[in-house]
């Protein structure tokens, strides 16, 4: 693996994170209240690119995470896989794909997975992430693990801007 094809495509990939949830998703949320079809094609497109990312750092075989093996690293990556597909794709469906997806905004929601934690997808998904981690332990893998914290904390923050400016009080209880 060349390091700095690694360290471009990371780049690139952070850069159009922040140009997507820093501007485009901020502005949608800013100027319509709720994300137009394009932004969240946006939101959707940095997601597949960072999901399909260990593609450039993992062995060819890697997508067979799946198959049991008896390494104690594996198995326990492959319950967080597991755990965090659920909670990511099952908050997802108990929301609503429409509200998950900033084309419908209602109520702010502060019931079911959400009394738990203000962003259960976001969760789930570190629990993916990691357990892929856990699967393929590389340096690569790690920065893997720290490029979801900055993708997930950019859409978080432009989020709770929007959350904040239209709940207020409510969302900052």
């Amino acid at each position: 693996m060349n390091l700095a094809i690694y360290f471009l495509s990371a780049f690139l990939l952070l850069a159009f994170t922040y140009v997507t949830f820093r501007i485009f998703v901020r502005r949608d949320y800013r100027e319509n209240g709720r994300l137009t079809p394009l932004s969240s094609l946006l939101e959707l497109l940095v997601w597949g690119f960072f999901m399909a990312f260990p593609y450039t750092f993992n062995p060819p075989d890697w997508p067979y995470f799946w198959l049991f093996t008896s390494t104690t690293h594996q198995v326990v990556g492959l319950v967080f896989i597991i755990l965090g597909m659920i909670l990511a794709l099952g908050t997802m469906l108990w929301f609503g794909l429409r509200r998950a997806f900033g084309l419908e905004i209602s109520a702010l929601i502060q019931w079911g997975p959400y009394r738990l934690s203000r962003n259960p997808q976001i969760v789930g998904g570190s629990w993916m992430v990691i357990g892929v981690a856990l699967q393929w332990p590389t340096w690569y893998s790690l920065g893997w693990v720290f490029m979801y914290a900055a993708v997930a904390h950019m859409m978080v923050l432009t989020e709770e801007e929007f959350l904040q400016d239209v709940f207020g009080q409510e969302y900052e209880r």
